[in-house]
């Protein structure tokens, strides 16, 4: 009885690769899971996990890279030999892994009758590794950073002599960033913890609860099993600097899993106020009770379709941190640099926009609506906002205070605030529905 091969660090890599890539998984719950129960020991998880992100992160350099030296399309290889090449190509074009080993390692990956052709293409690859692109269109920063064309086109709208480094930053990996947990502890208190346990702690200039650290399992950080801290990018801290909760309000996070936004709305308003935390997807709220339970935090949770909300209105303030393309989270889910298809952005942006519409009917006259989404697409943003308006004559945007001043929409970029990608637009509801014209 053969018993199965023992994991290696670039094994577990390429089953990383394998699943996100063609079974479309989600990098960032995918490969701490592989890692996991791999049994590799520290230095190699390390090393699978750089093997993993780095070439999710370049796939679109790697396969131009590949197709020049192969002599057929990307396209028309197997599964297994255009990942296993992609593996190979990282090595060779993005770390310090000697040819030979990049080389020797990856064809042993692969099956007998592939073995010749992976050792042909990554040997030549080798041989004649690619060059830095020239050029400023589309197609050549997309080669540079990773990101997709259709993108970068987006990008150069709005960025202009910045779109390469706009570019560059969302395919960079993210700082890990945690948000103190006011009700349990004050942020002096948890950074003197974290520089107590050999950290570098640095405040960040998004908002005053979060805490910018080089990396690590939060999980191993002090003060973790006693709640004293959410895992919370800043930029989405901002977003519920935007809603503004105050003690004893009532707020509604109509799409809240996995809860990071409402938990921490729900430590703002304080036990005379109240948090309900709702989703469509009921493993997705027991994630967030979970969460919850780690923070002290007793938010409602309700499971509902949030474009036909299971809740009564008369809500201070409501919040729609609506699903989208998520490409503003691409630091940390780098397959988002090259998954998302220009085309569903208009299906992402219509459903925004239903969701929005149901969601002004809970707030009271006077109460604010916050719409959120971790992308930079004008379809998905602008646009929608412009609709929203249009639609609901009892709206009028809000300015309220961002990293770059007051204004009514707030963008925040990873080259600029070094934070996820993320927009955010505010709204008054006014005492009566007046009727678009």
């Amino acid at each position: 009885m053969s018993s199965r091969p023992t994991p290696t660090a670039r094994s577990v890599a390429l089953e990383a690769i394998r699943r996100v890539i063609d079974e479309r998984a989600y990098s960032n719950l995918l490969v701490p899971a592989l890692l996991g129960r791999s049994g590799l020991d520290e230095r190699d998880r390390a090393f699978a996990a750089e093997l993993a992100y780095g070439t999710l992160r370049r796939r679109i350099p790697l396969d131009h890279a590949i197709e020049a030296r192969a002599s057929r399309p990307i396209a028309r290889m197997t599964p297994g030999v255009r990942n296993a090449l992609r593996l190979g190509a990282y090595q060779i074009a993005y770390t310090s892994v000697p040819a030979h080993a990049a080389v020797g390692e990856t064809v042993g990956l692969v099956g007998q009758r592939e073995r010749g052709f992976v050792n042909a293409v990554l040997r030549r690859l080798a041989a004649d590794p690619p060059r830095p692109v020239e050029g400023d269109d589309d197609d050549a920063v997309s080669l540079r950073t990773g990101l997709a064309p259709w993108a970068v086109r987006e990008l150069r709208v709005m960025q202009g002599d910045e779109t390469e480094a706009a570019a560059t930053a969302f395919a960079e990996h993210g700082r890990l960033c945690i948000r103190a947990n006011s009700p349990r502890v004050g942020v002096d208190s948890l950074i003197e913890a974290l520089r107590a346990d050999g950290r570098d702690p640095r405040p960040s200039a998004l908002d005053p609860d979060c805490i910018l650290l080089d990396g690590g399992d939060p999980a191993t950080l002090p003060g973790f099993r006693e709640g004293w801290f959410a895992i919370q990018d800043h930029a989405s801290a901002f977003v519920v600097r935007v809603l503004d909760p105050h003690p004893g309000e009532r707020i509604a996070d109509i799409c809240a899993a996995p809860g990071g936004k409402a938990l921490h709305a729900a430590a703002l308003v304080g036990a005379s106020g109240g948090v309900v935390a709702a989703d469509r997807s009921q493993r997705r709220v027991g994630l967030i009770r979970r969460e919850a339970r780690r923070l002290g935090l007793a938010p409602w949770l309700v499971v509902h379709d949030a474009t036909q909300p299971a809740l009564g209105g008369g809500f201070d303030r409501v919040l729609v941190d609506a699903p989208c393309s998520g490409i503003g989270s691409a630091r940390r889910r780098p397959e988002l640099l090259w998954r998302v298809e220009a085309e569903r952005l208009t299906t992402f942006a219509g459903r925004q926009l239903r969701l929005l519409e149901a969601a002004a009917d809970l707030v009271r006259p006077g109460g604010r609506l916050v719409y959120s989404v971790c992308t930079f697409p004008r379809a998905e943003t602008e646009a929608v906002c412009d609709a929203l308006v249009r639609l609901r004559g009892d709206l009028r945007p809000v300015a309220t205070a961002g990293a770059d001043g007051t204004s009514e929409r707030h963008r925040l970029w990873p080259h600029r605030h070094g934070s996820d990608g993320m927009f955010v637009a505010a709204f008054s509801r006014s005492s009566a529905l007046v009727a678009a014209g």
